[in-house]
């Protein structure tokens, strides 16, 4: 992992990591710029809120020393891996330069830098391009500035000190500490970034900690050039690295199509699975699982493990921090008069699609909001009454590499949940700030705080299907393995229409993540009807309990991590997922392929992170351990035995109990499932 998506290890460096960096002068010549210019519907201005969120936190406490290595070397591979798990492109270590200081010199010897490349352009007119054109530089300062200031956080907490100088606030002269850490280069009168032909933003930590720094890149001559950053082993990937020809990176697709063919994939006008749209209840927030804990449901222990489940590690304490300071603005004033121009739904679509790709979503799409789909009250007891008709849907990658190191329910997995709901809390929080600006009104609805159940919308925008794990959508692409994050407007759009690419029968034919669940929440048998609409029903009271209850990690994603769509999405895995999208009959082979080449066991070279527990302010080994599962073959042991219990909404908690205990009745619940109504009566019933 920390060698990161460029091969910037094959490149020659100088033996010293305190040599001047090759052509320096006393003027560091400038960087690569955007040729484009912001236009008066630019989303430049949308961005300073968060700039401002970030600078509020380049410092902060330093917490007690935590039991990490004492080896510098494995300290620096730590962060690179964690920078290039929060997706930066190239990360790198080194020395700080006494020159590189401003006024103020802080005392810190060590740099951790980061490169944020620019979003892609595509050469001809694109939809969306009147949002986006010029501010590729701020969208990747922006980017930038998150990574350092979560990096220097997560030092603080392992205990050592660290400031984050970001493009709007440093005290240091941050390409200078770059040239320095091997990030980039002065090359014929530009700084440039090796295997990048777009500008970039950079970003650096300083701090106290010991690092093992990389040295400056050494010259090389245009041969040597050539066969380092345009070698058919770059070009094509070798190594697992970002392919040099950009057409296997999907840079040729128009912006609003993003990198993933969902256009692809079979569009069907109704959802795969039967919704009953006047039988689906509206339900309070205080009637989720966690809330539930919360409000002590569950009993006294879960009532405080609901407080820190996702959040024990210093790595999560650093993502929840920026999640919460990004709440208060997830909603804002609108211009007084709507901007020229936006009132085109098709063209708003394709705009919005653009703008969410462009900072960083993964797969988009649009849909109408269904009465059902608001929550009725919020988690404080308010009433909600709908007051948009339309949402985006953004769904975040959880990161396949970090996945594959993981066991699902280790001490990574809180913290892969809690980096996508941040990123995708940013994305939405500037959309909407941008969608205000031109008149519409807007808001981001984040895992913090929603007013939107997102699973209805994710559904309802095309992006997948429903899958035997429950209550989770799956995606084509990348499965189960995402975060979603919603922004409601009225701002007309054009919905999304459904998807179906088999995973019904899919999902009937494989049983993996039920027999993998390690509390056994997951149904072996078949679908019910569950509020209105047809599902493998989960046992929410089980997952909620053993998510919570986890003494040797942080929540639980072992479903997620043993599913067979958890691909990366290389040539031969596509190719073998499109087959079973494609043809029905090799469904059962897939499935049982996926045991037999061992996917969903530990890749042990993946791993990266250092399983650290936060208890009591500050970084411990765990107390019990680290769970480190491999695939359980013996797990559908327990399906002929399995009793699933269901709580439909005529059993849950009225909206405005708040702080009021309603303790689940267990065993009227295993009753509800057994009385279940199928989903073929269903449709029998209603003639759907």
């Amino acid at each position: 992992m920390h060698l990161g998506p460029y091969p910037l290890e094959r490149l020659p460096r100088l033996s010293d990591p305190e040599a001047p960096p090759p052509g320096l002068g006393p003027q560091i010549p400038p960087r690569p710029t955007e040729a484009r210019v912001p236009g008066p519907q630019s989303a430049q201005d949308a961005y300073k809120t968060y700039f401002d969120l970030f600078d509020t936190q380049r410092r902060g406490k330093v917490f007690p020393p935590a039991p990490i290595p004492d080896d510098p070397a494995e300290r620096s591979a730590n962060l690179k891996a964690g920078l290039y798990f929060l997706d930066a492109d190239m990360a790198g270590c080194g020395i700080i330069p006494n020159d590189a200081w401003a006024d103020a010199h802080l005392g810190h010897r060590y740099a951790v830098v980061t490169l944020v490349a620019f979003s892609r352009t595509v050469a001809t007119p694109n939809r969306g391009d009147e949002w986006i054109d010029g501010t590729r530089q701020v969208n990747a300062d922006l980017r930038a500035s998150e990574l350092s200031v979560i990096t220097a956080s997560f030092i603080r907490h392992v205990g050592f000190e660290a400031v984050a100088h970001t493009p709007t606030g440093s005290e240091l002269d941050i390409d200078r500490v770059a040239l320095q850490a091997g990030l980039v280069e002065i090359d014929g009168g530009r700084l440039r970034a090796p295997f990048l032909d777009t500008g970039f933003a950079l970003s650096v930590v300083s701090t106290e900690m010991d690092l093992s720094p990389d040295a400056p890149l050494a010259r090389r001559s245009r041969l040597d050039d050539l066969k380092s950053t345009s070698s058919p082993g770059w070009l094509f990937g070798r190594g697992g690295t970002r392919a040099g020809i950009g057409r296997l990176n999907g840079d040729h697709r128009p912006l609003h199509m993003g990198r993933y063919p969902m256009e692809k994939v079979n569009h069907v006008d109704e959802p795969t699975t039967l919704i009953i749209d006047d039988e689906v209840p509206r339900v309070p927030v205080r009637a989720g699982g966690f809330p539930r804990a919360a409000h002590g449901d569950m009993g006294p222990k879960f009532q405080q493990d609901v407080k820190v489940f996702a959040y024990k590690t210093p790595q999560a304490q650093t993502y929840v921090q920026q999640i919460r300071s990004m709440v208060p603005h997830q909603d804002g004033e609108v211009a007084s008069a709507v901007a020229s121009g936006t009132s085109d739904p098709q063209a708003n679509t394709d705009a919005l699609k653009t703008l969410a790709y462009h900072l960083g979503g993964d797969i988009v799409g649009v849909c109408d909001v269904p009465t059902y789909a608001w929550y009725s009250h919020r988690g404080d007891g308010a009433v909600i009454e709908p007051y948009h008709p339309n949402a985006v849907v953004i769904l975040l990658d959880q990161g396949y590499e970090t996945m594959e190191g993981a066991s699902g329910d280790d001490w990574v997995s809180g913290a892969q949940s809690m980096r996508a709901y941040m990123r995708g809390g940013q994305i939405a929080g500037v959309m909407a700030e941008h969608i205000r600006s031109l008149g519409w009104s807007a808001r981001s609805q984040t895992n913090s705080d929603s007013d939107v159940l997102h699973v209805p919308l994710v559904l309802r925008a095309g992006l997948g299907e429903m899958s035997r794990i429950g209550e989770v959508v799956l995606n084509p692409f990348f499965g189960p393995r995402f975060k979603s994050v919603v922004l409601t407007t009225d701002m007309p759009i054009v919905p999304d229409r459904r998807i179906d690419f088999g995973l019904q029968d899919f999902c009937n034919r494989c049983t993996k993540c039920a027999r993998e669940c390690p509390c056994g929440a997951i149904e072996f048998g078949d679908k019910i009807m569950f509020n209105g609409a047809e599902m493998w029903k989960p046992d929410i009271e089980k997952c909620a309990k053993y998510r919570l209850g986890n003494m040797k990690g942080a929540a639980c994603g072992r479903c997620m991590k043993t599913c067979p769509f958890n691909a990366e999405g290389l040539l031969a895995e596509r190719a073998l997922l499109w087959s079973a999208i494609k043809l029905p009959f090799v469904r059962s082979l897939v499935a049982k392929l996926d045991d037999r080449v061992g996917n969903g066991s530990i890749n042990h070279v993946k791993k990266w992170w250092w399983d650290l527990e936060w208890k009591n302010e500050r970084a411990i080994v765990p107390d019990k351990g680290t769970n480190a599962r491999g695939l359980d073959m013996n797990g559908g042991r327990i399906a002929d035995k399995q009793k699933v219990a269901i709580y439909p909404a005529d059993v849950l908690p009225p909206g405005d109990a708040i702080g009021v205990p309603i303790k689940l009745v267990r065993k009227e619940a295993v009753q509800r499932r057994l009385e279940a109504e199928s989903p073929a009566a269903a449709r029998r019933r209603t003639g759907s």
